[in-house]
């Protein structure tokens, strides 16, 4: 039986409100974190030997060899070394590999002909041999000639277009700029960043027959599946991937890469299951990167502290074919007021990395640095920076008139204000404490909901319950969350609740990207339990409304059986959820609102991060637990994004300068100050079945703006060319000093 519903009007029923267990909600620990801990959840690179493949003992090993050159064309391997290297199998040279990962969501195979080469570090070839040690020795051996050609390696000169759907504008913005009160003009930049997720890709694949299993770090399976048939030439069906633990991913495996086409390649041509990992320096070479932003920001104020007019242009780049583009402007659209606008996209298109999604794009560095603009309007007007966003809240989307769902912009900013002490604070003014100088700053957090179509099976049985999809846990809690709505529904104990995911032979989840998956795939699991219901309650003679179900016993009028006497067979039910009309109707978005106190050194420039407050709107917060832990880890990211994190090309070849964790700085135990998080009560009834919304990425929308705010306000200093590193915070201080 499948409950299917097509979402084309909200959800206000709450019912979830009015559950007898409240178990939704709850810091629940996490249902998989046991076996995390005691490492019996099994990752990509360990499938060798996993459950996945225990009669597969005799894997092979496949390392990918990588371009030294920009771009050209590979005109010859030489191949004789690496093969006399002991253990080596094969180097292959098979036109099916692919050059980089697909974009998320693609459902096609990205580029191949990995032979055109479009930058350093592209795969081109896969040395297969017995042992890993013996094929990345071999992998370094083999000998590339190139057929070269001019790269374009700097995104400021290479030649560019403008995406038609990504420009837009309304009103008069250069007669507001000259009319306004206050205005201002500034341009920002961001570097290239990469995921750096903890468990880089890797990859095994096997073949039975026609059919191929792959084994990898994936977070949109079904997807993926349809994306690897493609590089094959093969039909869907006769793929199947599995990713049941995935060690973060950031948007980094969104779309399949070019160690999973090269394991089933290698796999097909020698009949044995292949392993292609990639090393850490191999991942930030290979896998996606965010691209490097430069943005100005235009703002007209007039004599009320109302904005009259927005401007936000954006040059991004990414390779010459690729739609994908950073959508930097994604929240400009609706954030605050004004009637005067402009947007004007712009992508560079250079023969480095292939840019793609990472955690919130768009919004990570476009609300980062659009509230760095406010916060610099505000001081301008001489507007508490707060009272500027306050006033500036529309009551409804400036540009294309919808209503929003839900708005809680307001709410998130009073009550960090409140909670961090902003107004007393500021009113102290400047501190120092010897050689530190102490500041703080705030922003307002802002990221786009979606909701994606989804199916779950629930199997409710006399021995406990079955939740079955495709669905991904990348860390975020899927896991633990669908067993809290199941139990929640079914009143079964989560401890009696088996959930199985990361499967495409199991229902097609949305997959773990663009903060979708809780909202999505939940709503699926609360349909197919409604199913479920509705079968119990025709057992009991009465409506599914009047049932209870609670601690393994359902109870209807004074009537109450224990659940193991109704069920004589298990009862089963697929729910699939499908986003319809409804949120076209209106503009969805999640709010929030940070504060950070941070302290700045006047004779080295270091600064240190004192604390952090984030509070968040998201719908109905499904566990207090995972979703503090996804804010906190967002707001780390944007507090690597104000302070260190800089993904550098060399100038000259294209190559990848910063490709490790000791290069690529990100945030450790030591710089990380004590986080605060708090969650607002919400209910959107356009959130599907729950009225939940997405978390995961809007922690770091805006986290780094409110970091690098309080800077200003400690030293003065406005960086404006991310990361804000010693030397610049340096250069700042002597400046006024000058």
């Amino acid at each position: 039986m499948t409950a299917h519903l097509i979402f084309d009007e909200p959800d206000d029923r709450n019912r979830l409100d009015s559950m007898a267990q409240d178990i939704i909600g709850r810091p629940i620990d996490r249902s998989e974190g046991a076996l995390k801990v005691s490492g019996r959840a099994v990752y990509a690179a360990e499938q060798a030997t996993s459950l996945w493949s225990e009669q597969r003992t005799d894997c092979l090993f496949g390392i990918l060899v990588r371009a030294t050159v920009a771009r050209g064309r590979v005109t010859s391997l030489d191949t004789a070394d690496a093969l006399a290297v002991s253990g080596v199998r094969e180097v292959l040279q098979d036109p099916r590999l692919v050059r980089h990962p697909a974009q998320g969501m693609a459902r096609k195979a990205p580029p191949q002909e990995v032979t055109d080469v479009a930058c350093f570090g592209q795969p081109i070839a896969l040395v297969v041999a017995d042992s890993f040690e013996a094929a990345r020795e071999a992998a370094r051996l083999v000998r590339v000639d190139y057929e070269t050609a001019a790269a374009e390696l700097d995104p400021a000169s290479a030649p560019s277009d403008l995406p038609e759907k990504k420009q837009s504008s309304q009103g008069d913005l250069d007669a507001a700029m000259r009319d306004a009160s206050v205005s201002l003009d500034v341009t920002y930049r961001t570097p290239s960043m990469a995921a750096a997720a903890m468990e880089p890709h890797a990859a095994l694949a096997w073949w039975e027959g026609d059919r191929v299993t792959l084994c990898g770090a994936y977070q949109m399976v079904s997807q993926n599946a349809e994306e690897l048939a493609d590089a094959l030439g093969i039909a869907p069906e006769k793929v199947r991937v599995l990713s049941p633990y995935i060690g973060g991913g950031f948007g980094s495996k969104l779309g399949i890469a070019p160690e999973a086409v090269a394991a089933a390649v290698a796999a097909e041509r020698l009949g044995r299951p292949v392993m292609v990992p990639l090393t850490r320096q191999q991942e930030f070479e290979i896998a996606h990167r965010r691209s490097e932003t430069e943005q100005r920001v235009r703002l007209a104020l007039d004599a009320d502290g109302l904005l009259t007019g927005i401007g936000h242009e954006a040059r991004v780049s990414n390779q010459p074919g690729e739609t994908f583009s950073e959508p930097v402007q994604q929240a400009t659209h609706y954030t605050y007021r004004g009637e005067h606008r402009s947007i004007r996209h712009e992508v560079a298109r250079v023969n480095l990395t292939c840019a793609g999604s990472v955690r919130a794009p768009g919004e990570a560095v476009g609300v980062t640095v659009l509230e760095l603009a406010m916060d610099e309007l505000a001081e301008k007007a001489g507007i508490d920076p707060v009272e500027l966003r306050l006033r500036n809240i529309p009551e409804c989307d400036p540009e294309s008139g919808k209503p929003f769902s839900s708005h809680m912009l307001a709410e998130a900013l009073r009550e960090g204000a409140d909670r961090f002490g902003w107004t007393s604070r500021r009113q102290r003014g400047r501190q120092r404490e010897g050689e530190w100088l102490i500041g703080c700053g705030m922003a307002a957090a802002v990221r786009v909901n979606f909701l994606h179509k989804a199916r779950v099976r629930v199997a409710l049985s006399a021995e406990g319950l079955t939740i079955e999809s495709s669905m991904t846990d990348i860390g975020t809690g899927t896991y633990t969350i669908l067993t809290q709505i199941a139990a929640e529904m079914l009143g079964i104990p989560p401890e009696r609740v088996t959930t199985r995911l990361g499967d495409t032979d199991l229902p097609e989840g949305s997959g773990s990207g663009g903060s979708i998956g809780a909202a999505s795939n939940g709503s699926a699991t609360y349909l197919a339990c409604e199913e479920i219901r509705r079968q119990l309650a025709s057992r009991l003679g009465c409506a599914e409304e009047d049932l209870t179900l609670k601690d393994g016993r359902a109870t209807c009028g004074n009537r109450s059986h224990d659940l193991a006497e109704l069920i004589h067979e298990p009862l089963v039910a697929e729910g699939f959820f499908e986003p319809g009309k409804a949120m076209g109707r209106v503009r969805s978005s999640t709010w929030g609102a940070h504060f950070a106190e941070v302290a700045v050194n006047e004779v080295t420039g270091e600064v240190r991060v004192r604390s952090m407050l984030g509070v968040f709107a998201a719908g109905r917060i499904l566990n207090e637990k995972t979703a503090r832990s996804q804010c906190i880890g967002g707001m780390t990211f944007g507090l690597g994004m104000a302070l260190m994190e800089e993904m550098v090309h060399d100038g000259r070849h294209g190559h990848v300068v910063s490709r490790d964790l000791a290069n690529y700085h990100i945030p450790t135990n030591a710089d990380v100050p004590r986080i605060e998080v708090h969650f607002l009560h919400e209910r959107d009834a356009y959130g599907g079945t729950l009225q939940a919304k997405g978390i995961g990425e809007l922690g770091i929308c805006g986290a780094g703006a409110a970091v690098l705010n309080a800077i200003h306000d400690a030293c003065g200093v406005r960086v404006r060319e991310l990361p804000a590193t010693p030397d610049k915070i340096l250069a700042g201080l002597c400046g006024m000093q000058g």
